[in-house]
């Protein structure tokens, strides 16, 4: 799953690219291939939990695919007393290390250190340890322009004054038409599997931000995180948002918010050009060197919200299936069931029978339109209701 810093990292390029095309006279200068090899370092010190983080390589967009991983690095948590906790890659997830759950002493300042595979050693800044607030609630609003959801929290302390939010969205879908039978060893028997009804789930690209460093309270009253169209497949059956909030300090604050004006503010002329931005993850054998991240220390509070169709405003509209450019079912004689299922791109419907309950043909449709899997997965996930 790709992080936010590395798509919104990924976006920012495109959308150099896209203003440049804008232009009324091509212009197509000649650029040295200088291969950058920037370190990407997404994550944070989870001071009441798990922490999760990514090492990952910059690579030129023209390239396409996934981000290079930077897999057997040594990754520490450390804080100024000079103790350790070791993070441990993932075996199913290669650049990805993780540390045992821990609630770390908030009266401690604390950094990540490690060294990659390759000898090379980073560290970023001490920072302090933050404790984020619990989240009052996530709600959401039924517009005109679709369903808007929003977070509210305050934290009775007045220590936290900027926040950052994320969230992860699940909705069950259905495929174009039901399978009730699959070809097997060159025979059609009941299916097994149902991949009718799937699940889908991604992570935001969007960064959300508040700064209440200059209200007499420390609250955050129903910030907008999100708007789904009316009519989107999200909200079709069943959909789920599970939202994550952040308790940031002044200088993380400016780093994310500089990221989003870079990511979200460029497409004409008019709109700022994108700045240099600058974490706190240095490289200690060159200074030099640029390196991508921001890794902060603090709690991460989380709250979850089902919104379901019949909730929704019952006033005829049509939802998007994802399925509309799908052709009607064809018909497979019985004769020539052999030579059309042959291929896994073409599945089996249902039996059609004659007035003497005698099978006389099947439908068939597209594996595309009637897999699920294809685009989710079939696996109930463990939070659903």
């Amino acid at each position: 799953m790709q992080s936010t810093l590395y798509r919104t990292t990924r976006l920012l390029a495109w959308g150099l690219l896209l203003l440049a095309a804008g232009c009324i006279d091509p212009f197509n200068p000649k650029v040295a291939d200088t291969n950058k090899n920037y370190l990407v370092v997404d994550g944070f010190i989870n001071t009441k939990g798990v922490t999760t983080i990514k090492l990952s390589r910059t690579f030129n967009l023209s390239a396409g695919g996934q981000a290079p991983t930077e897999t057997r690095a040594r990754v520490y948590i450390e804080d100024e007393a000079g103790s350790r906790i070791t993070l441990s890659e993932a075996p199913s997830a290669p650049g990805t290390y993780t540390s045992p759950s821990q609630v770390l002493n908030p009266a401690r300042k604390y950094r990540l250190h490690f060294f990659t595979n390759a000898g090379k050693e980073y560290t970023s800044d001490y920072t302090a340890a933050l404790n984020t607030p619990e989240i009052d609630s996530v709600a959401w609003a039924s517009t005109s322009n679709g369903v808007v959801i929003d977070v509210s929290t305050h934290d009775n302390t007045n220590q936290v004054q900027y926040y950052r939010w994320n969230y992860d969205e699940t909705w069950e879908f259905t495929s174009a038409y039901r399978s009730y039978l699959e070809y097997v060893n060159r025979r059609l028997q009941g299916r097994g599997e149902d991949i009718y009804r799937c699940w889908i789930s991604q992570p935001s690209t969007s960064i959300r931000l508040a700064d209440v460093s200059r209200l007499s309270e420390t609250v955050v009253s129903k910030l907008p995180l999100i708007t789904i169209p009316a009519k989107s497949q999200k909200l079709r059956i069943k959909y789920s948002i599970l939202v994550k909030q952040h308790a940031q300090t002044a200088e993380e604050y400016a780093y994310w918010d500089l990221l989003r004006k870079n990511t979200e503010n460029i497409g004409t002329l008019f709109d700022p050009l994108p700045s240099q931005l600058t974490g706190n993850v240095h490289d200690l054998n060159d200074p030099d060197q640029p390196v991508l991240g921001y890794v902060g220390a603090y709690s991460e509070t989380q709250k979850r919200i089902f919104i379901e169709w019949a909730q929704l405003p019952q006033d005829g509209r049509l939802f998007e299936t994802g399925y509309e450019s799908c052709s009607p079912p064809d018909t497979v004689e019985v004769r020539d069931v052999a030579a059309a299922f042959a291929s896994p791109a073409v599945l089996p419907l249902e039996a059609l029978y004659d007035g003497q309950g005698s099978i006389i043909a099947y439908t068939s449709g597209s594996a595309g339109c009637t897999d699920c899997r294809l685009r989710g997965t079939n696996v109930r996930p463990g939070f659903w209701r």
